[in-house]
């Protein structure tokens, strides 16, 4: 049951609201990942990679929200529960306690890494059933290539 009626037919609305419900999945584990990591870094370049982390929380933050709001505009309920997210998302594990800077940038640019492959598999399947949900898909993958390739450069 959906109190939102969409202008989607049913099969294009199960598509667009499969690839959003896996966007927010990936996008509110890549920002508990990143302050994850954010709480436990250390080592020389502690201060500035903690700092570039908080951009990513606030980031995915922002964009979990605009992805959720967009699949209930298209009558969509939008699933960001722990355990939803813990069994969906995209983003390998990660350990526990104290990581080291450079341990740090690594795990960055692999969870970032899973969840741009993943996004290009959205913005690909929602371009015909609804070219505005493949927009903000678009949109925020833009932003997080831009984290991955600042991540990235912190190790090269």
């Amino acid at each position: 049951m959906s109190v939102v009626k969409s202008p989607l037919s049913e099969p294009d609305r199960k598509t667009v609201g499969d690839a959003l419900q896996g966007a927010l999945v990936d996008l509110v584990d890549l920002s508990l990942v990143a302050k994850q990591v954010h709480w436990n870094v250390i080592g020389p370049r502690f201060r500035s990679i903690h700092l570039q982390l908080d951009e990513v929380v606030a980031s995915a933050r922002t964009h979990a929200d605009t992805v959720a709001e967009r699949a209930s505009a298209l009558g969509v309920s939008p699933d960001g529960r722990a355990e939803t997210v813990a069994k969906t998302s995209g983003i390998a594990t990660i350990g526990g306690g104290w990581t080291k800077d450079t341990d740090a940038v690594r795990t960055l640019v692999d969870a970032l890494d899973a969840v741009i492959t993943r996004m290009r598999e959205r913005i690909q399947a929602t371009g015909d059933p609804d070219p505005v949900t493949q927009d903000i898909l678009i949109g925020l993958t833009g932003d997080l290539e831009k984290h991955h390739w600042m991540f990235q450069a912190e190790n090269a």
